[in-house]
């Protein structure tokens, strides 16, 4: 797929359908490498830490996930992308992974979590092949931990594995197992409680004017408010810097 850089990170591009086609595609004949899903969250934190850049350009694809970078990609370079949100990946890809009999795998969330996936997958999925779950404690795993989860994703047979660890968690853990795992791996974060109800998503008004952060910020004003009063405030400020170097630039150049 092609790519475009935005701030520190390279955004695919595409319709949404392509994404879903590519990575089916991917857990029948490879790669088998990650997939991250970026938001305004993400792009900042790849800002700030170019390691964690590294890390997120070293997926296979990275979604446009927040309606933000859209709108970043469109008034920066006038590319027209449509958001690909991991909250709709998710169930579309258990869809199509249903039909094709890809076994699929869940690593992440709490044992609560997981039951409940359980039940929603056996009344939703009833034909969805349901390699594995495995709940990772909440603390770094030892070499021996590490192996012993990586032969069981393997020995499972799963061909696509489905990351709830939140950012930029998840996409560490993924870029650090690639080439030890045999399946693409999609880090989902929030996506999996939404689908399986324990959380609620933004009405389509709001996902559509690119508030989804506003209805999260006031189901959890306390945990996210830092959050988004400091990274959706960078975001602004970068994205307003960048469009003024681009005019700055091509002032020089038509002199």
């Amino acid at each position: 797929m092609q790519t475009k850089q935005l701030l520190s990170i390279k955004i695919s591009l595409g319709i949404y359908s392509d994404f879903i086609d590519t990575l089916i595609e991917q857990t029948l004949s490879g790669p088998f490498s990650y997939v991250c899903v970026a938001n305004v969250h993400m792009l900042i934190e790849a800002y700030r830490d170019l390691a964690f850049a590294a890390v997120v350009n070293n997926a296979t694809i990275v979604t446009p996930d927040g309606q933000p970078l859209t709108w970043a990609l469109k008034f920066l370079y006038g590319i027209k992308q449509s958001r690909v949100a991991g909250m709709d990946l998710l169930p579309d890809l258990l869809s199509a992974a249903e039909k094709k009999c890809i076994p699929v795998f869940f690593y992440g969330g709490t044992d609560t979590m997981q039951n409940a996936t359980k039940n929603y997958l056996a009344s939703n999925y009833p034909n969805l092949k349901i390699a594995g779950m495995y709940s990772p404690p909440f603390r770094p795993l030892n070499e021996a931990e590490e192996m012993e989860i990586l032969n069981k994703i393997n020995n499972s047979g799963a061909r696509l594995v489905f990351v709830a660890l939140g950012c930029p968690k998840q996409e560490k853990w993924m870029a650090s197992v690639k080439g030890k795992i045999n399946s693409v791996m999609i880090g989902i974060g929030g996506a999996l409680p939404v689908l399986i109800g324990m959380q609620r998503r933004a009405p389509k008004w709001m996902q559509k004017a690119g508030l989804e952060w506003f209805f999260r910020l006031y189901l959890e004003p306390s945990r996210l408010f830092k959050r988004y009063a400091v990274t959706n405030s960078l975001f602004v400020y970068l994205i307003l810097k960048e469009k003024l170097s681009f005019k700055k630039y091509s002032k020089i150049h038509m002199r």
